[in-house]
């Protein structure tokens, strides 16, 4: 398996992502609209202090790390979080459930998409965010119901991100819908889909695995504030 799925943000950032991007050789980080993740190339005290010189007092930086990281002061660990990294390993693309339509998301979409987020806390959705690009969602009486996207491209791997469903609409089989709809269309493109989620996600770990997905490694979020 690539290695540099060991070093997600980083490569994205170094590689499809580099629009997207701010920093310097050793240090990247997302434009602070787009999202709030950075990575490092070899994780050393000084690049966590030059990183630290990035961040606007109010806001964080989330790095991730198949290793435990030491986190050097002046950096306050405001989260750890531990995550399967998953992978694709199939070679088709799974076919649409037909008694479920999707909707492509856009820029119109976006405060109902923050507010969605906000409330089933999959992973940071910032104003811009979408621009990641591939949202897609299920509205159900006129209201964002699911959705699902795009987020770090990274050599010829595409992450499906924002995978959430509101409560008011679980057991559908919305989540299910907006999963396999990313996965046809990275597989379109001649990628392969990988994601990240929670350990005690233990819903969301079940419903990968049925999707095809497999558990490539373990992963550590580290949520960083000054």
């Amino acid at each position: 398996m690539n290695a540099i799925l060991d070093n997600p943000i980083y490569h994205a950032l170094t590689t499809n992502h580099l629009l997207f991007s701010k920093g310097d050789e050793n240090i990247k980080y997302y434009h602070r609209e787009v999202a709030s993740f950075a990575g490092m190339k070899t994780y050393t005290e000084a690049d966590f202090l030059k990183l630290c010189e990035q961040l606007p007092d109010n806001g964080v930086f989330i790095v991730f790390s198949p290793q435990t990281l030491t986190i050097p002061k002046p950096w306050k660990l405001a989260a750890e979080i531990d995550m399967f990294q998953f992978v694709y390993e199939h070679n088709f693309a799974p076919q649409q459930q037909l008694e479920i339509t999707l909707e492509d998301l856009n820029k119109e979409h976006v405060e109902e998409m923050i507010a969605l987020v906000e409330l089933t806390k999959p992973g940071p959705f910032l104003s811009k965010t979408i621009d990641l690009s591939n949202y897609t969602g299920v509205f159900e009486n006129g209201r964002l119901a699911a959705m699902a996207g795009h987020r770090f491209h990274l050599g010829n791997h595409i992450e499906v991100s924002a995978v959430c469903t509101h409560p008011d609409f679980l057991g559908k089989g919305y989540a299910y819908a907006v999963i396999k709809e990313q996965v046809k269309r990275i597989l379109a493109k001649s990628q392969i889909p990988f994601l990240h989620v929670r350990q005690d996600n233990l819903g969301a770990v079940k419903l990968y695995e049925k999707l095809g997905f497999t558990i490539r490694t373990k992963m550590q979020a580290y949520v960083l504030t000054k």
